[in-house]
């Protein structure tokens, strides 16, 4: 199979390098997503082997992924994976996801919760628990780590996948598209590997309660 990852980047020039080389051995092509950076993101991603895409702004996490996913599948894709651009994730961990596809799952998610919150900070596990509740309530579809941005998906799940959100509540429609369209979806333990320069990443207080009230809107006009 043909497996290419995705990551997405936004002003990550401190570390795309880095996780580019770690995930070449695992996988068949990289694609970068730059997502409206103003830094050296691009150029560094391309001077390490990625094909890079990117927006002329700043678009979001939902519109970055959505466009990596149409790259991956113009390269004929067979499964693709998804990574953060700021190290937190171990590439060499994409053995479990294949593994799990090898077996039949359509998409995969790696859960930092099946490996007991290891090193995540408090306030991250409860914004990861009401992350989860929300996805539940909303969509009838229950994880336990919504808001990973470690996936895979194969290519029968890229063509029935959507992504309609440009911002963080992507993560909550890709699995609720997952199970409407009835795609098997299974979770596998992942660790999340956590710097200072990872831990400024991610939702605030008010981009989480921004990105609650448009999984609430777009579950009303669904």
């Amino acid at each position: 199979m043909k497996v290419i990852a995705l990551i997405p980047a936004y002003n990550e020039e401190k570390t795309i390098a880095d996780v580019l080389t770690r995930t070449r051995p695992f996988v068949d092509g990289l694609v970068v997503v730059d997502d409206g950076s103003t830094d050296r993101t691009p150029q560094i991603a391309r001077a390490h082997g990625a094909v890079v895409v990117s927006h002329v702004i700043n678009r979001g996490l939902g519109a970055a992924i959505g466009t990596g996913f149409a790259a991956a599948q113009r390269l004929n894709a067979d499964v693709v994976v998804t990574l953060d651009a700021d190290g937190q994730h171990d590439p060499a961990e994409i053995k479990r996801f294949m593994s799990e596809i090898e077996k039949g799952a359509d998409v995969v998610i790696g859960s930092r919760m099946l490996t007991g919150f290891v090193g995540m900070p408090l306030h991250r596990r409860a914004a990861q628990i009401v992350g989860n509740l929300v996805t539940f309530f909303l969509f009838g579809a229950w994880v336990t780590d919504s808001q990973s941005g470690f996936r895979a998906f194969t290519s029968h799940a890229l063509h029935k996948i959507e992504v309609k959100s440009n911002r963080m509540e992507v993560s909550s429609e890709l699995i609720a598209q997952a199970k409407r369209h009835h795609l098997t979806l299974v979770e596998v333990p992942v660790r999340a590997i956590y710097t200072d320069y990872s831990l400024s990443k991610g939702q605030g207080f008010f981009v989480g309660l921004k990105t609650l009230l448009k999984l609430v809107v777009r579950r009303l006009m669904s």
